[in-house]
């Protein structure tokens, strides 16, 4: 893995076009942060910045970047959401999914805390990794799993063209609109 590419990443485009939603200096999450592309922007945008993963070689490595970002090693996989009890502005979760952790995410935000999510979907196979259905979104799916708890400000799928190849990506901004999910 060429961890000086992964360091050197621009931040997720969407993430970028939509931040303006988050709270001035807010506290965010996140998630699956990886060498923490979107963290270290974040922190530079005066955000209040946790980034998880269970990577640690990748936390060590943003920790260097961006001391001021909170580096956090979890396994989010494993049946424990280690937030539950705290509050977000935002969590942003770009490239990552594991469904177990849809409603547990709307559950964490703040009143008027927002949610950016970009992950790939299906049809995404013919392009590259990830290949296997559980880490590939349904049509829609994002759409209908926040439709209920938050109000969604912007959506969209479909192929994606980036620098390295086509990607078939969904994408979700979706504000909480109160501490209570119905």
């Amino acid at each position: 893995m060429n961890h000086s590419a992964l360091m050197t990443s621009q931040p997720s485009a969407w993430l970028m076009q939509y931040s303006h939603y988050i709270k001035t200096g807010g506290k965010v999450l996140d998630v699956a942060s990886g060498h923490g592309r979107n963290a270290i922007w974040l922190a530079q945008q005066g955000f209040r910045v946790t980034a998880v993963d269970r990577d640690a070689a990748a936390l060590s490595i943003l920790k260097n970047q961006a001391p001021s970002v909170d580096t956090q090693l979890q396994d989010l996989e494993q049946g424990y959401w280690p937030y539950s009890k705290e509050q977000f502005d935002a969590i942003i979760v770009c490239r990552y999914l594991h469904r177990p952790l849809l409603p547990l995410l709307a559950n964490s935000l703040a009143s008027s805390g927002v949610l950016i999510y970009e992950t790939f979907m299906e049809g995404h196979e013919q392009y590259g990794r990830p290949r296997n259905p559980d880490f590939l979104l349904k049509s829609n799916e994002l759409l209908i799993s926040y439709i209920p708890f938050l109000k969604v400000i912007a959506y969209s799928e479909g192929i994606v063209e980036q620098e390295e190849s086509p990607a078939v990506i969904q994408r979700l901004v979706a504000i909480k609109t109160s501490n209570r999910l119905s």
